[in-house]
């Protein structure tokens, strides 16, 4: 910790905590006030997040997880010694209505339409159902960043007999819950909606059927048998039926005692009827927020089934998960692009943030995203390479050798290993992934023209009859006093001028510190290739 900072206590941060404007404290602090308004400060407190697994799972589902998991450890904060509970709840009990346009063998999924998604034959032929296969996906990545969770299969709480007691309140209420549904739906909807749909004994479909008869006593329900005309009485319970989403969710919050669950911003009203059916069911609807949905490169929302967007192995092929995580922590009421563009800066803004963080008092502790990525104690971290630098860098030298990058690295930070800087050695190969993938197939280079060239001549020349030595400060007052000595219109042309025709792109760093990086000797050949005509582009 910096000198400068004094220790910071347990009571400071609880201080702080109790006022703080960071988000995970504001949801926390909701949860606190529920338990004074029970009277109950003491017990268990359950979170949940919800999951479709009818397509692969992606950074949207993650992004619910870890955000959740940032007001859990807020709460925890606040209220010391309470036990908290993570539930991340799969609706693979689903029937699947339309085939996923991202997987394998979709033919043969056509023919499983209707079925639950622990009823389907899995695409990719790596497990029992295409439900189990994308639960594992989901398992996988919580398990592998190291969430603290308990998963749960809606199938498996159907089938045990877990959900029993509440579907017998649903039955006994459904009238109740008709009457909060039906104003909801559309007229020709209206007709056939029933928030129970029976699970057909004949062909195993989730069928969107309405009921013929209700017994409340005996606990079942009939309904027609599309394709036979045949009416068949079944129990709502041991997943017998499965309800509609909106009584499911309300349902699942009743009988679990749910207490904190977020949702997108596309959810806002079947939060208000769910909350509506799951008073109805006596018992108070969770605390929570709907966040802003996530947009591709062209502005649409995310889909698991259209695949569009960032996946979460997209993302951790070229950054941490750390830098997902703050991605995730900014913001989350506002929308936000989701694109492979935005991995750099979150990169970069998350290590500034690991950087500031020993420095900061408790309030600014807990307004840092290192906070609530790292359950309070982030690692201590002042890396002498941004990734964005090291991007320009590995354009610069067109290598995508870490041996290579290394030694320019050295260049700039002499004491610079792998071994004693791991993360780095991590940036070093993301950056390699990434310019392989998106910088080096977009790069532009461009003939400079006569006043650039002129400019170009005396940077080269300046370079040269530098200080052997010189700091990187110092390399950028040369080419600051270059580009105020020829008559550019603004000062930024000439840097753009330099990105463009030496980098092949529109922008780039901070031209002294990638001198200092690349070295002088290197960049003046970089800039006498350029001015000879040669093709960058050729490394």
């Amino acid at each position: 910790m910096s000198a400068d900072v004094a220790a910071i206590t347990p009571s400071d941060l609880l201080e702080a905590a109790r006022v703080s404007k960071a988000w995970p404290f504001e949801e926390a602090r909701k949860i606190v006030d529920r338990l004074e308004r029970e009277g109950r400060p003491e017990r268990t407190v359950l979170f949940e997040t919800g999951y479709g697994p009818s397509g692969l799972p992606h950074i949207g589902t993650f992004g619910e997880v870890a955000r959740t998991t940032m007001v859990r450890r807020a709460f925890e904060i606040l209220m010391p010694g309470v036990k908290t509970r993570l539930l991340c709840f799969s609706d693979d009990m689903d029937g699947l209505r339309k085939v996923p346009t991202n997987v394998p063998n979709q033919e043969m999924l056509a023919n499983y339409i209707n079925m639950p998604l622990t009823q389907v034959p899995d695409p990719f032929e790596k497990f029992p159902s295409f439900g189990e296969h994308n639960n594992a996906r989901l398992r996988s990545f919580l398990d592998s960043y190291g969430f603290e969770y308990e998963f749960a299969s809606s199938t498996d709480y159907y089938k045990s007999g877990r959900f029993d007691e509440t579907l017998l309140k649903v039955l006994a209420k459904f009238d109740e819950i008709m009457e909060i549904m039906l104003p909801s739906l559309r007229e020709e909807r209206q007709q056939s909606y029933s928030p129970i749909l029976p699970v057909s004994p004949r062909t195993g479909h989730v069928l969107l059927v309405p009921l013929v008869a209700r017994d409340a006593a005996k606990g079942t329900v009939s309904y027609v048998e599309p394709g036979t005309n045949e009416t068949v009485e079944v129990p709502v319970t041991g997943g017998h039926c499965k309800l509609q989403w909106k009584a499911d969710w309300a349902m699942r919050w009743a009988a679990l005692g749910v207490d904190y669950e977020m949702a997108g911003k596309d959810l806002i009203d079947s939060v208000k009827l769910a909350s509506r059916i799951c008073r109805v069911l006596g018992a108070p609807p969770p605390e929570g927020f709907n966040y802003e949905l996530f947009l591709d490169e062209e502005g649409k929302k995310i889909s698991k089934s259209k695949g569009n967007g960032l996946s979460i192995e997209d993302w951790l092929r070229y950054a941490s998960p750390e830098s997902l995580q703050y991605f995730m922590f900014q913001s989350p009421r506002a929308g936000k692009r989701l694109y492979f563009d935005v991995i750099p800066r979150n990169v970069d803004e998350y290590l500034g943030a690991l950087t500031a963080f020993p420095k900061q008092d408790a309030r600014e502790r807990l307004n840092n995203a290192a906070f609530h990525i790292h359950h309070g104690n982030p690692p201590t971290e002042d890396l002498p390479i941004s990734f964005s630098l090291l991007l320009n860098l590995a354009s610069a030298s067109h290598s995508e050798d870490r041996n290579v990058l290394w030694g320019f690295i050295r260049n700039y930070a002499p004491d610079a290993t792998p071994e004693n800087h791991p993360r780095l050695d991590h940036l070093v190969g993301y950056a390699i992934n990434y310019f392989h993938d998106f910088v080096r197939p977009a790069k532009k280079y461009r003939a400079p023209t006569d006043l650039e060239r002129a400019a170009l001549e005396e940077l080269a020349a300046r370079l040269e009859a530098a200080e052997p030595g010189a700091t990187a400060e110092e390399l950028q007052n040369i080419v600051y006093d270059i580009g105020k000595n020829h008559p550019f219109e603004k000062l930024r042309d000439w840097f753009k001028a330099l990105y463009e025709v030496l980098l092949g792109e529109e922008q780039g760093p901070r031209f002294g510190t990638f001198v200092k990086l690349y070295g002088v000797k290197e960049t003046v050949a970089l800039i006498r290739r350029a001015l000879a005509g040669e093709d960058l582009s050729k490394g």
